[in-house]
């Protein structure tokens, strides 16, 4: 797996707990740096390093060899000083390290000054988007489905993010390809029982498993998620007509069945009405008649044509 520095896979954990990546050796975790505002120190190197070129230049045309000196110095202290001034641009932070080791994080923007021996890697702490490849995967009932999502991502400690992983960006997007497999493998496309998820039904269940998911996984590199999204949802295309087959014969049985509970009520609704009104007395036979013609007349997909009849009941 790309970008883990001195990791094994954690394949289990707790009950209930997502999985991760744990190190061996975990990366130092983020404390400020020792540093100063850059703009006293920016006018002390120039104080410096222009008081060091004059005094060198006087030197070299009086031929004074301490003058000569001493202008050197004080430009050689001017330029150091001056190495040290960092400017930190809003949405970046600076990892500092001397001599290979880690000492801080300068967080704060604008013109900042360490101790110029420090190295300084720029760090970029915006929030960044990232959208995962189109995945075909199988669901829990085998099926092949492609999918597809958006995570949003911000560094929230540089020091994990600077050492805990190689690669930050290639991590992230490798760790978040993987849990989408792993939520896509782990529920069906469609619910088969009542109260059985879904990755087309529940949405916002599967979204929040999701990103629970993706900052355990991330979690070593020092990185938070904000949200993910799934922007794909489809079974494979192999497949794709068959079930929608099978969604279409589930939906004309739910409105045949919503049909017939409607028609069953009216039914008994209307043989209430016409007993308790005493309108007409039907014995059981002409009960069963009436019942049959009204539910062929209300269960039908089609118009029926009225029949009058100018006779009696049993003609």
């Amino acid at each position: 797996m790309a970008g883990i520095r001195s990791a094994g896979w954690s394949s289990s954990g707790p009950a209930g707990s997502s999985p991760g990546v744990t190190g061996s050796s975990p990366a130092p975790t983020e404390k400020p740096a020792r540093e100063a505002s850059g703009w006293g120190m920016a006018l002390a190197a120039a104080i410096l390093g222009i008081t060091g070129i004059g005094l060198f230049a006087v030197g070299i045309a009086g031929l004074s060899a301490p003058a000569v000196i001493v202008g050197a110095l004080l430009a050689l202290a001017g330029c150091l000083v001056a190495r040290g001034l960092t400017p930190v641009s809003p949405g970046q932070a600076r990892v500092v390290l001397l001599f290979g080791r880690y000492t801080g994080t300068i967080r704060a923007d604008g013109l900042r000054w360490v101790n110029p021996l420090a190295t300084r890697t720029k760090i970029s702490t915006r929030i960044r988007n990232h959208e995962t490849a189109m995945a075909k995967v199988n669901d829990a009932d085998g099926n092949p489905i492609e999918i597809a999502a958006v995570v949003v991502w911000q560094v929230r400690d540089t020091a994990q993010a600077s050492f805990g992983v190689d690669d930050l960006i290639r991590f992230v997007a490798t760790q978040a390809e993987t849990a989408v497999r792993h939520v896509a493998t782990s529920y069906p496309y469609d619910a088969h029982r009542e109260g059985q998820m879904s990755l087309r039904d529940s949405t916002q269940e599967i979204t929040a498993e999701l990103s629970v998911e993706i900052a355990a996984r991330v979690r070593p590199a020092g990185v938070k998620i904000i949200e993910s999204r799934l922007t794909r949802l489809s079974y494979a295309p192999e497949i794709a007509q068959a079930m929608l087959r099978r969604q279409q014969a589930g939906a004309v049985v739910a409105a045949r069945q919503r049909i017939v509970d409607g028609a069953v009520g009216m039914v008994e609704s209307a043989l209430s009405r016409l007993g308790a009104d005493g309108v007409v007395e039907l014995d059981e036979e002409r009960k069963a008649a009436m019942v049959s013609n009204l539910l062929v007349v209300l269960c039908s997909e089609h118009a029926t044509q009225p029949v009058i009849n100018t006779g009696t009941l049993y003609q």
